[in-house]
């Protein structure tokens, strides 16, 4: 078996790791070999092992550690294995029965009382669990108890089993000196905190039974909601929801934020308040279809949905509202057209181009519920004619994921990512690599890839001596502003309770700070990397749009990235990995029309390259011109003015027929 494959069972992905992984299951392995010989210095030096690698594991390759578990060899297996081989390392030493009962007596009450305090930690964990959750509402009125400390309800079982620690080391030390006394010490040290701590969290379920009840944090919701009366809500609902999945809801807050009427932003999973961007808009997380039907919405007359997802019927079935579907992006993907999307009662595309791919479903979408409003997010995106070029030409490699099935699968990244940024490396370029962000969660084969165009690139930044030394002189000065912007966006750590302690009316004036600091984040970013540092964008910021600004080139796959990247002007190709005839590709696919089309082989790369090479030979710019009104629409009215608009006139038409419901009925 191959390192390379060896790691992908163990589930790490560097060779340290690697290392780390066989070290622990030697240590371990090596624990009753010396507890029988018995050779207490050795075995010393065996648990000391386990224990430090054990934590090393935990942080590193969370993924391995996952793997043990499944495999019934969790943290608290590992160590009760390491408890028995003691026990029988001091029973081979011949200590005093009095000392090994002790010892057993110890022990077993030590796991005794993790498993009560596990139990009453999930009652405290349970009773905390509300049925909404909210952000930008004024919750102060609801008597919600402060969470318990972090040190009670953190992580709790990773404590708990440390404190066998005095117990493991006083049986040690007595077995070394002979002192009965250090093994009699080190297990009061144990009983006492494990005790202390159980006592503890006895506390904290007495003050959790004072928790609000369902119908009292619902009627102070519902208070809030009555005096802000939302009339436009962006509803949002995923299976897994992570950072993955919420720049579908992100990429239109600030758009949300300019409307003319008031919004609300509505959410179906927890998990979602962790990734949400900064915002002053109202936020509710309601897990629960009942719960929802409860909230007071009654003024909502118009209801977005920037993706499909089973969770959506809830909301449609809110008769006084118009349901439409804008999407999160505009790309000639079938979800980008696909047939679901007859049940909302407007479509919302970008441009022309987005109706005219609706109306090639046939018998799917009426012509009249397709709505053109551009795309207002656009407009961070700096245009060709403003952008200085670096020393070296940028290429921004940004493929798509390998989608839910082959059917829909457009990566670039399985069939000709590897060469493709080898040839990038030899052209001598600068390359900014931004996979998606659901890269590998379907396919092994598009993981693999990413890992080795990572490696490739990071071992390019080694060889011109890049500015690692800046990059890492950066990061504690990103790492405070990020910390800054978490705290803006109100990302708070804690259970239901705490977030709903927390919520609060938001000061709108933290916007100028937020932008500042956004800004300020990008420039120490790009500036710390250099003109020749090869970056690997996985995280939400950099922006896919600075990243866009940075760069003099894109190549990418058929997905929305390539239609928002138009809006630049800047020259792109997009990757045919199947070689079809020009004619063919450019027919199938609408952003192809202002495109560099680059083979599997990548032959044609020199060529297209030369498009962002001094003098630039670029025969394709009239074609992007062309394009970018046919994909995004004109520039005037602004895309903002369009999108406001047409949200003005759907709320109207809605309570018009708001307003004929009741003469409907009387007649």
């Amino acid at each position: 078996m191959t390192i390379r494959r060896l790691c992908g069972v163990l589930r790490v992905r560097r060779t340290t790791d690697l290392l780390l992984v066989l070290l622990l299951g030697a240590g371990f392995a090596a624990l009753p070999v010396f507890a029988l010989l018995p050779s207490l210095w050795g075995f010393v030096a065996a648990t000391a092992v386990t224990y430090v690698v054990d934590e090393v594991l935990h942080v590193r390759v969370p993924a391995f550690v996952r793997r043990l578990a499944a495999l019934h060899l969790d943290r608290t297996m590992r160590f009760a294995v390491r408890t028995v081989m003691l026990l029988a390392l001091a029973s081979r030493l011949e200590a005093p029965d009095a000392v090994l009962v002790a010892g057993l007596a110890v022990f077993s009450a030590h796991f005794a009382m993790m498993m009560f305090y596990s139990a009453v930690h999930h009652a405290v964990r349970r009773r905390r669990v509300l049925p909404l959750v909210v952000r930008n509402l004024d919750m102060s009125e609801l008597p919600v108890p402060e969470q318990p400390s972090a040190l009670l309800y953190r992580r709790h079982l990773r404590k708990l089993l440390h404190l066998d620690l005095p117990a493991h080391a006083g049986l040690l030390v007595a077995a070394a000196t002979g002192s009965e006394w250090a093994a009699y010490a080190g297990f009061a040290l144990t009983i006492g905190t494990t005790t202390a701590g159980a006592v503890g969290i006895l506390v904290q379920y007495r003050r959790a039974r004072r928790m609000p009840a369902r119908d009292e944090v619902f009627a102070a919701v519902n208070r809030q909601l009555a005096g802000y009366r939302p009339e436009v809500a962006l509803y949002f609902s995923f299976a897994a929801v992570s950072r993955d999945f919420m720049y579908q809801v992100n990429m239109w807050i600030e758009t949300l934020e300019r409307l003319d009427l008031r919004p609300v932003i509505i959410l179906r999973e927890r998990a979602s308040f962790r990734y949400l961007s900064r915002t002053w808009i109202p936020v509710v997380c309601v897990p629960r279809a009942d719960d929802l039907a409860e909230l007071e919405l009654s003024a909502v007359r118009v209801v977005l949905y920037p993706g499909n997802a089973g969770k959506n019927v809830h909301m449609l079935r809110v008769a006084e509202a118009k349901h439409v579907f804008i999407g999160h992006g505009d790309s000639d993907k079938l979800a980008s057209s696909n047939r679901v999307s007859k049940v909302y009662d407007e479509i919302w595309v970008a441009g022309r181009a987005g109706r005219d791919r609706y109306q090639r479903v046939r018998h799917a979408i009426s012509d009249s519920a397709i709505v053109e409003v551009g795309r207002p997010q656009l407009s961070p995106i700096r245009l060709h004619a403003d952008h200085t070029p670096g020393p070296l030409p940028v290429v921004l490699y940004a493929p798509t994921w390998e989608g839910w099935s082959d059917d829909d699968c457009h990566t670039s990244l399985i069939p000709m990512g590897v060469p493709l940024i080898e040839r990038l490396l030899a052209e001598n370029v600068r390359v900014v690599y931004k996979p998606h962000p659901l890269t590998g969660k379907r396919s092994a084969e598009a993981a693999a890839a990413d890992r080795a165009i990572r490696e490739l690139l990071r071992a390019d930044n080694e060889r011109r001596g890049a500015a690692e030394a800046a990059v890492a002189a950066a990061r504690p000065r990103l790492r405070e502003i990020q910390a800054r912007l978490d705290e803006l966006a109100g990302r708070q750590r804690g259970d239901d309770a705490a977030q709903l302690r927390a919520a609060r009316v938001p000061d709108r004036a933290g916007e100028a700070e937020w932008q500042e600091l956004r800004s300020e984040w990008h420039r120490v970013f790009w500036e710390s990397r250099g003109p020749l540092h090869h970056n690997v964008v996985a995280r939400q910021l950099p922006s896919l749009y600075d990243c866009f600004n940075q760069a003099d080139m894109l190549i990418s796959d058929v997905s929305s990235v390539v239609a928002d990247f138009v809006a630049s002007l800047k020259p792109y190709a997009l990757t045919n990995a199947h070689d079809l005839p020009d004619a063919e590709f450019r027919a199938a696919y609408t952003t192809a029309g202002g495109a560099y089309l680059l083979d599997r082989a990548c032959t044609r790369l020199p060529s297209i390259l030369s498009a962002i090479r001094s003098p630039h030979p670029d025969p394709m710019a009239p074609a992007r011109r062309t394009l970018k009104d046919y994909v995004l629409g004109p520039d005037h009215p602004t895309s903002m003015e369009r999108f406001n608009a047409a949200v003005n006139a759907l709320a109207r038409k809605a309570n018009a027929e708001q307003a004929q419901r009741p003469a409907d009925l009387a007649a």
